[in-house]
């Protein structure tokens, strides 16, 4: 049996009051291992080792040496990329063939990407008139800003988690990464790597537990957490500024997200359905960027509707080894319930079950695993709790449209603000509608199309702030002005 310790001024540790959880294998509800559940000690001493450990060895090194380390610890994940994927799947459930090609890759380019990113931007210099004739000079200085406290979500462990600490690390922080609950493994592993490329102790920090009265609110409220990024469901994020508040501590927060597609009659139809598809289904819906809402305009709804459910009809649900499994399970039981409450709500409010809306039968092995079908419902009002409320499982409800204000207006009617996606060959409407729509993220004819360098976040109740590339450096750094006369 796996025993998941704490990983605390580079060595793994047990928690002094003995308490564990377990962590089970969404795939079958299998027993994974035992995760130690941090007390106030464990994130106190984690939290106290960063914080020496910004003026020790790590606080001394020039930004080519901490980029050089950065790039030794991606080039480390891909040399040991197996381990990586084995635990992330067994602790998502996933299929190996989606997170080969999509978890531990960009997990281990967080690391290179943003140390490159960041070593490269220039800081702003301003050359100021004095009445005296001779000048002054105002130079931009960055420094790190402390200790941050990652909290990291469960649908993408490896890479949300790393799309965090890479850039902190890169810009000279110390971490306390405080893992998902359901999905401690990948993150536990990350320790094995920081000590095999002489990342000092204290930099990288790991506690495990659970949110209230554990080791998220232990993290959170700690006077020494000099900034707190989050990603997750809004209402932690409105707790999480709520303990931020007491100290003024920066946040950054990705959060909830209800999100449209709009697929107009001039779009290629069948690009269309595969990135619907995509944004509907993929990763079991258990994405925070993925379409619960599409409309469709009205001369090809019916087109478009048939062409879903023949797709939803062919996806292939199976362990995560099975090269042909496309569909994996929802990350927990209690996920799963959660997921299935929608499934009912979504037929009591009047739904129209086109395809899915229960449990799939996967055999006397997996039955027992947080197996879910896919699910397209058609026919809900627009004020319907399932159209308002993010569900985060394999679902989305199809509506016609008649015309482009009509859809903006309903792509925005939302308290969300994440993400959206345009299906259309018309540039002018793109950019126009585009411009239009309420949210951090617009895609035209693509999803989860990502550049690195480019700004990520969330408007409304999505999330506070942006990161990605130099966007980062706004969280991430402290910046200050020195003026000198001349």
């Amino acid at each position: 049996m796996n025993e998941f310790k704490h990983f605390i001024n580079g060595e793994y540790v047990a928690s002094q009051s003995g308490k564990t959880f377990e962590n089970r294998c969404p795939v079958d509800n299998g027993l994974i291992g035992l995760v130690h559940e941090a007390g106030r000690e464990e994130v106190d001493a984690a939290v106290k080792a960063a914080k020496a450990a910004l003026k020790g060895p790590w606080g001394k090194l020039t930004q080519a040496q901490r980029t050089a380390l950065l790039h030794k610890v991606a080039n480390r994940i891909n040399a040991r990329f197996d381990e990586f994927l084995e635990a992330e799947c067994r602790d998502t459930g996933k299929p190996y063939k989606i997170a080969s090609h999509i978890d531990i890759p960009r997990g281990a380019a967080n690391f290179t990407a943003f140390a490159e990113t960041l070593a490269n931007h220039p800081t702003e210099n301003f050359r100021l008139d004095t009445p005296d004739g001779k000048g002054a000079l105002n130079v931009g200085h960055r420094t790190p800003k402390g200790v941050i406290a990652v909290i990291s979500p469960w649908n993408l462990p490896l890479l949300l988690m790393t799309f965090k600490v890479g850039p902190a690390l890169a810009c000279g922080n110390t971490v306390v990464v405080k893992p998902s609950e359901e999905t401690p493994a990948t993150t536990t592993l990350l320790g094995e790597v920081m000590n095999e490329c002489g990342v000092p102790p204290g930099v990288f920090n790991v506690v495990h537990g659970f949110g209230p009265d554990s080791a998220g609110e232990f993290l959170t409220t700690h006077p020494l957490v000099d900034a707190i990024t989050f990603t997750g469901e809004t209402r932690t994020g409105e707790a999480i500024m709520r303990a931020a508040s007491v100290g003024l501590r920066n946040v950054s927060m990705e959060c909830g997200g209800k999100n449209p597609g709009i697929v107009f009659a001039d779009c290629d139809i069948e690009k269309a359905v595969e990135g619907t598809m995509r944004s509907a289904f993929v990763n079991c819906g258990q994405v925070c960027l993925g379409t619960e809402r599409v409309y469709v305009e009205r001369p090809i709804f019916d087109r478009f509707l048939t062409r879903m459910k023949e797709e939803v009809a062919r996806l292939k649900l199976g362990r995560p080894e099975d090269a042909e499994a496309n569909f994996g399970p929802l990350v927990s039981q209690s996920h799963r319930d959660k997921v299935l409450s929608y499934y009912k709500l979504a037929e009591q409010e009047g739904a129209t079950v086109e395809i899915g809306g229960g449990i799939p039968d996967m055999g006397p092995e997996l039955n027992g695993g947080a197996w879910v079908e896919p699910t397209i419902w058609t026919g809900l009002a627009d004020d319907a709790r399932v159209i308002r409320e993010e569900i985060f499982g394999p679902c989305c409800h199809i509506r016609p449209f008649d015309s482009e204000e009509e859809v903006v207006a309903l792509a925005n009617d939302t308290d969300y603000g994440l993400a959206a996606a345009i299906w259309t060959e018309n540039s002018s409407r793109a950019v126009r509608v585009a411009e239009q729509l309420e949210a951090g993220i617009v895609w035209v004819n693509s999803w989860f199309l990502r550049d690195l360098r480019t700004a990520f976040g969330g408007a409304k109740q999505s999330g506070i702030g942006r990161e990605g590339g130099v966007h980062g450096l706004e969280f991430y750094t402290e910046l200050k002005n020195i003026c000198i006369k001349l």
